[in-house]
C-alpha cells in the first residue's frame, strides 16, 4: 500500500492553511493556576534565557557574535556595511526580546487589538530609530567606537526600505512608532516590495528615469522570516452562490499563490512594549514546473514562479496597461485576504463566538486600497463559517473603521466590474449582494429618489461598469474619518453628503493627523532637541511623550541668548545640509542664504509647477535689476525633491524643468550669488531628515480644498521652519495653533474654486489679462530660455487652457507672499521669534494625540503596559 494523491480534491477550496501551531500562545496552567513549563528541564531553560543588552560589555559581545556567526567574518575583512549589519542584528536581538514580552502579556490580557491597514509603511531606516526608542544610543556609539567604528557611518549604510512613497505610509509608520509608544494593542499589515516603488534617476536632458529600488540587496537585519507562516490565496476560477439553499458559496479552480509573512518589530520611546508590523511576501504554491521542464518547455517551468513573485515586486505597478490594474488589484487582495486569514486564526485561538469578533478587533482601512477586506471577511463568515448573511454584515460593519484621504473626485479608487468578476468572481457575487441590499434600504428611507439610489450605488454604470471602492468602505465600516477639518467638512458635504443624510452625521468624524516627535525632531534635529531639554528644563522622555509641554518655549521668545543658541542651531542644520548636497551631488550650496524648501510627491494639485513658475519670475526679475539692485535682495536657494508616478507625464515634465531651469538660473553669474535653485533626486525619509530641520521657509501651496491634511507642513513647523501656504488642509490648523502673524497665507480659498474652475471652461480669460507676470513667465519657457523648446507645452497648456489647479488665478498673490516673506526674514529678530514660537505651538500635530483619538473614539481599545 502507499499514499495516493486524489486528483478530484486538486483545486477544491479549504480553510486558509497555517502549518505553525506553538506561538502567539500563553503557557499552560496547572490545577492550581500556575503556569506550567513547556518542556525540558525549566532551570537549564531559565539559567540561559537573556535578557536585552544594554551596557558596552554586553553590546560589544552581541556585535562580534554576528560578526563571527551570522555574517561569517572576522575583524580583518570587516567593513561599513558589515559592521552596519553586526550592529543591526545586535539591536535587533533586543528588539526581538521586547517583541517576545509584548506578545506574551497581550495574549494573556485577552484585549480588543486594532489593526491597522495600508499599503505604503514609509518606515525610513531602522537603526538610529531603534537605537533612540530603546535608549541605547550612547552606549552603541561607544561599543562601535571602541571596535573601530563610526555609529553616524554605519547609520549611513541603511538604505531606506522600500515600503511607501508618500504621506500615507509616512503616517502609517508614525502611527505604528506612536502605538508602541502609547501601549496600545496594534499591529500593521502590509506588502513587502521587493524593489520599492523606484529608484528615481534623471537623465542629461532632466527627464526622471525609474530603476529598481535595490533596497534589499543585502541581508535586511530588521525583518524576521516567517517561513512557517503561510496562507494559500486564490485568484480566477469559479463561484457558485447559494450552496444549499442557504447564503453560502463557493469558490474553486483558478491560481493559489502563497503568502509568507515577515514581521518587523516596532519598539516603544521609552517602554517595552514592541509592536509588530507583518508584512506579505508573494510565492507561487508549486514554484516549478518540473514535468514542463523535462519535456524542454524552460519558460512555462518557472511560469507560475514568476507570476507569484510579480505580486509584491513593486509598489504602485504602471496602470496605464490592463497587465498593470489587473496586478494592483492582485497586490490588493492578495495582501488583504492573508492579512485576514491570520487575523481570524488569532481570533478563533481566543475560542469566542463570531458574532463577538467587533469586541476583540478593529481594522483600521488606511484609505481605499483595502476596502476588499470588507467582501472577503464577508465570505469568510458565511461560506467557511456558515453564519447568516444579516449575521455576518452586523459583524463586519461593526469591525471597520475607514479613513478617507481625499477629496478629488478623480483619486477615488474605482475597479472595473469585469476585472473583478474574472480576478476574484466570489467577491464580485458578494459585493452585488451587499449593493442590492444597500439600495433596498436606501430606497425605504428615500423612496422614489432614482438620482439617489444612481449616486449612492457601489456600482457605476458606465461602459464598462465600475465598483466605487469608497462607497463601499464607507457603508461596510463603523465610522469614517478625514484627516483634517476642513477635509473631514468637505467629506460629509462634498463626495459622501448622500451618506451623511443616510447614516447620520454621527457615523463621520475627524483625526487630524500627527506625526512622531521622535524620529520628526529626537532623531531629526538632536541640537534642537538638546536645545529644547535644557532650555525648559522636562527631561526629553517626558517631553517627547507629551509635545504639549513644548509650550514652555514661549517662556523665552524675548531671551536674547537663546535667541542665539536657536539660530545657532538652525545654520548648523543648514551647514549639515549644505554639506549632503556637495558630497551626495556634488553641488555647492551658499549656507548665508534664505532655505525655501518644497518635498512632496509630484502632483499637479500640490502645485510644483506654481512654485517653480515663481521661480522663474524671481530670475527674470533679478535679471531686469541693476547690480546694485541686487545687491539688496535676499539671497534664496529652492530646495525641491520628490517622485512622480511613472505613469504621470504632467508630473514628469514639472521635474523636467525644474531640472533644467535649476541649470540656467545655477550657471548665471547675474543671478547665481541670489538664486539657487536644486532639485535632489530619489526623495527619502532619510533625505527629509536632512532637509525639514534645515529650512527657513517650507511650502504647501495646493488648490485650496484639494489637500487632505499634509504632514510634512507639521514636520517642518516643528523644527522651526515657517510656513508658506494655502488655506487648505492641515495648514489652517495649524495657523490656529501658532497664530496667523507666524504664517504667510496666499491664493484664493475654498468656497470660490468651484466657480473659478466654472469660469475657465466657460468665461475664459487669457493669461495676458489675468496675470501679465504669469504670461511672461510662460513665454519664456515656450521661448526655450530653458531648453528642450516645445516640450514643455503640455504643461504649459495645462495653464494657459483649462487650469484646473487655478495657477492664473493663485499666481500673483504667490508672488506677493514671497516678496512678504523676503521683508520679514531680514528682520532677523523677528524672524526667529515666530521660528521659536511656531516650534512651542506645535503640540495638537503630535502622532501620539491622533492614535489615542483612534484608540478612544473608534477602535475601542485601551494601553496595557508591558512590565
Amino acid at each position: 500500500m502507499t499514499s495516493v494523491l486524489d486528483v478530484a480534491k486538486i483545486g477544491k477550496p479549504g480553510r486558509p492553511r497555517h502549518v505553525r501551531t506553538l506561538t502567539l500562545y500563553i503557557p499552560e496552567q496547572d490545577e492550581n493556576g500556575r503556569e506550567k513549563w513547556p518542556r525540558g528541564e525549566e532551570k537549564i531553560w531559565r539559567n540561559n534565557l537573556r535578557s536585552p543588552d544594554t551596557d558596552v560589555p554586553s553590546i560589544a559581545r552581541s556585535f562580534v557574535n554576528h560578526v563571527q556567526t551570522s555574517l561569517a567574518r572576522q575583524p580583518h575583512n570587516l567593513n561599513d556595511l558589515g559592521a552596519y549589519l553586526a550592529t543591526g542584528l545586535s539591536v535587533r536581538d533586543n528588539l526581538l526580546l521586547n517583541w517576545n514580552e509584548t506578545q506574551i502579556h497581550m495574549n494573556r490580557t485577552a484585549g480588543k487589538r486594532a489593526y491597522y491597514l495600508s499599503l505604503e509603511f514609509l518606515m525610513g531606516r531602522t537603526l538610529d530609530n531603534a537605537l533612540l526608542n530603546l535608549g541605547l544610543k550612547d552606549q552603541y556609539r561607544e561599543t562601535v567606537d571602541r571596535l573601530g567604528f563610526n555609529l553616524e557611518d554605519l547609520i549611513d549604510q541603511e538604505r531606506d526600505a522600500g515600503l511607501g512613497n508618500g504621506g500615507l505610509g509616512r503616517l502609517a509608520a508614525c502611527y505604528l512608532d506612536s502605538s508602541s509608544t502609547q501601549e496600545l494593542p496594534v499591529w500593521g499589515y502590509g506588502l513587502r516590495y521587493k524593489y520599492g516603488i523606484f529608484q528615481q534617476l534623471i537623465s542629461p536632458d532632466g527627464q526622471q528615469l525609474e530603476a529598481p529600488d535595490p533596497w534589499l540587496e543585502h541581508l535586511n537585519p530588521w525583518e524576521v522570516s516567517r517561513a512557517d507562516v503561510q496562507y494559500e490565496i486564490r485568484f480566477y476560477g469559479e463561484a457558485q452562490k447559494y450552496v444549499n439553499g442557504t447564503d453560502r458559496g463557493v469558490w474553486y479552480g483558478g491560481q493559489e499563490v502563497l503568502a509568507i509573512a515577515y514581521d518587523v518589530t516596532i519598539p516603544g520611546y521609552d517602554t517595552r512594549n514592541t509592536n509588530n508590523l507583518r508584512l506579505w511576501g508573494s510565492m507561487p504554491k508549486r514554484g516549478f514546473d518540473l514535468q514542463s521542464f523535462n519535456a524542454g518547455d524552460y519558460e512555462h517551468a518557472i511560469e507560475s514562479s514568476n507570476g507569484a513573485a510579480a505580486i509584491t515586486s513593486v509598489l504602485y505597478p504602471n496602470d496605464q496597461t490592463t497587465f498593470g490594474k489587473e496586478l494592483r488589484l492582485k497586490q490588493q487582495y492578495f495582501w488583504t485576504a492573508a492579512s485576514l486569514a491570520d487575523i481570524m486564526r488569532r481570533f478563533r485561538n481566543l475560542g469566542k463566538p463570531l458574532i463577538e469578533l467587533p469586541d476583540y478587533i478593529a481594522i483600521q482601512l488606511n484609505d481605499t486600497h483595502p476596502t476588499l477586506a470588507i467582501p472577503e471577511l464577508m465570505r469568510i463568515l458565511i461560506d467557511e463559517e456558515d453564519l447568516p448573511w444579516d449575521v455576518a454584515w452586523h459583524v463586519v460593519t461593526h469591525t471597520f473603521f475607514f479613513t478617507n484621504h481625499t477629496v478629488l473626485p478623480e483619486a477615488l479608487e474605482k475597479w472595473p466590474v469585469p476585472l473583478i468578476e474574472h480576478l476574484l468572481p466570489r467577491h464580485m457575487q458578494i459585493i452585488y449582494d451587499i449593493n442590492l441590499k444597500f439600495l433596498q434600504a436606501v430606497e425605504h428611507k428615500f423612496p422614489g429618489d432614482n438620482d439617489r439610489l444612481a449616486r449612492m450605488s457601489l456600482i457605476e454604470e458606465n461602459h464598462p461598469k465600475y465598483v466605487r471602492m469608497a462607497h463601499l468602505a464607507c457603508i461596510g465600516s463603523r465610522k469614517v474619518n478625514g484627516v483634517a477639518e476642513l477635509h473631514s467638512e468637505l467629506v460629509r458635504t462634498t463626495i459622501l453628503k448622500d451618506f451623511v443624510d443616510f447614516f447620520g452625521v454621527s457615523k463621520f468624524g475627524n483625526v487630524t493627523n500627527g506625526i512622531t516627535p521622535r524620529r520628526w525632531l529626537a532623531q531629526c534635529n538632536p541640537g534642537l532637541t538638546d536645545l529644547i531639554t535644557k532650555t525648559i528644563k522636562i527631561p526629553k522622555n517626558v517631553w517627547l511623550k507629551d509635545l504639549s509641554k513644548l509650550e514652555e518655549l514661549l517662556n523665552y521668545v524675548e531671551d536674547e541668548d537663546f535667541r542665539e543658541e536657536w539660530a545657532a542651531v538652525k545654520q548648523a542644520n543648514k551647514e549639515r545640509l549644505a554639506h549632503y548636497v556637495r558630497v551626495t551631488f556634488g553641488l555647492d550650496v551658499n549656507t548665508k542664504a534664505m532655505f525655501d524648501v518644497q518635498i512632496k510627491r509630484l502632483h499637479e494639485y500640490k502645485r510644483q509647477t506654481l512654485n517653480i513658475l515663481g521661480v522663474i519670475h524671481r530670475y527674470l526679475t533679478l535679471k531686469a535689476m541693476s547690480p546694485s539692485e541686487r545687491r539688496k535682495v535676499t539671497p534664496r536657494n529652492v530646495f525641491f525633491a520628490g517622485k512622480a508616478a511613472p505613469g504621470y507625464h504632467i508630473a514628469k515634465l514639472t521635474i523636467r524643468l525644474i531640472v533644467n531651469v535649476a541649470r540656467v538660473v545655477n550657471a548665471d553669474p547675474d543671478t547665481r550669488d541670489y538664486l539657487n535653485v536644486f532639485f535632489l533626486p530619489d526623495y527619502s525619509v532619510s533625505m527629509a531628515e536632512i532637509l525639514i530641520p534645515a529650512s527657513d521657509i517650507s511650502q504647501h501651496i495646493s488648490t485650496a480644498g484639494t489637500e487632505a491634511s499634509g504632514t510634512s507642513n507639521m514636520k517642518f513647523c516643528l523644527n522651526g521652519g515657517l510656513l508658506l501656504g494655502t488655506v487648505d488642509g492641515a495648514n489652517i490648523e495649524i495657523a490656529e495653533e501658532v497664530g496667523s502673524d507666524n504664517v504667510f497665507f496666499f491664493g484664493h480659498l475654498t468656497p470660490a474654486v468651484e466657480e473659478l474652475r466654472y469660469q475657465h471652461r466657460h468665461h475664459p480669460v487669457p493669461v495676458e489679462e489675468k496675470s501679465p507676470d504669469l504670461a511672461r513667465v510662460l513665454d519664456q519657457i515656450s521661448s526655450g530660455l530653458f531648453g528642450d523648446e516645445g516640450v514643455y507645452e503640455p504643461l504649459l497648456n495645462t495653464i494657459r487652457q483649462a487650469d484646473h489647479y487655478l495657477i492664473t488665478d493663485d499666481f500673483d498673490s504667490y508672488i506677493e507672499a514671497l516678496r512678504i516673506v523676503d521683508d520679514e526674514y531680514d528682520d532677523r529678530t523677528e524672524w526667529i521669534k515666530k521660528s521659536i514660537r511656531t516650534t512651542a505651538k506645535m503640540g495638537k500635530f503630535s502622532s501620539d494625540r491622533a492614535i489615542q483619538d483612534y484608540a478612544q473614539e473608534y477602535w475601542n481599545i485601551e494601553s496595557t503596559k508591558v512590565q
